[in-house]
């Protein structure tokens, strides 16, 4: 069990999956840099965020902006869309009858990604609801702005360990206050911090090179 103090950001498992020096970058020393990326999918989100809204449609619920955590995986953060849809089974909701199913969206800017950070970053926001409302939530969806559509994601046994392993891995550098050292790859033109990590001048010079090419070796 984790102290609050020791609580991870939900959103920061996308920035390591993507790239662990660029997440250890911003979340360890706190740099960060703007680009149309973000800004684009800062302002989705600030669409998505209004805690104050709930909107309901039939048997349906949709809350905005709810805050999560998890005291078992040491997380906190907040969820850009959750609908509860009255059910046979689920949880219960304070001011309201019967029981309500729970399923989280999250909205993202762009399309589907090659890795799992989306897919981590939904099923941690799943592990939070399942642990704060004591009920099991099987799938969720992703929804991309660029497509305008959502991709439903089956919560699997798989998904919940790998987001356990990547966890622990984030919880163990950020007692070491560990910074990755540079692996540029084809991400690093995308990179929102490239201009700060620098990764072609980080990548392949070190400090005895840089004195053995202007220096001299002798």
């Amino acid at each position: 069990m984790f102290t609050e103090d020791d609580y991870l950001m939900i959103s920061a498992i996308q920035h390591f999956v993507f790239c662990r020096r660029q997440w250890a970058l911003i979340h360890l020393e706190g740099l960060w840099e703007d680009n149309f990326r973000t800004i684009e999918g800062n302002f989705i989100h600030e669409r998505c965020h209004d805690d104050t809204f709930t909107e309901k449609r039939g048997k349906k619920l949709i809350s905005r902006g709810i805050r999560v955590f998890s005291s078992v995986l040491g997380v906190t953060g907040q969820c850009d869309v959750v609908e509860f849809e009255k059910s046979t089974k689920g949880a219960r909701l304070f001011g309201r009858d019967g029981l309500w199913s729970i399923t989280p969206i999250e909205y993202k800017r762009g399309k589907d990604k090659d890795d799992l950070s989306d897919i981590l970053q939904l099923t941690c926001q799943a592990e939070c609801l399942t642990e704060m409302f004591c009920q099991p939530i099987p799938y969720g969806y992703l929804y991309y702005a660029e497509i305008g559509r959502r991709k439903k994601i089956e919560f699997t046994a798989e998904l919940k360990e790998q987001l356990r392993n990547i966890l622990k891995l984030m919880h163990e550098m950020i007692a070491k206050g560990h910074t990755p050292k540079v692996k540029t790859t084809a991400k690093c033109r995308g990179c929102s911090i490239k201009d700060i990590c620098l990764p072609k001048l980080n990548g392949r010079v070190s400090v005895k090179s840089y004195y053995g090419e202007f220096l001299g070796d002798d």
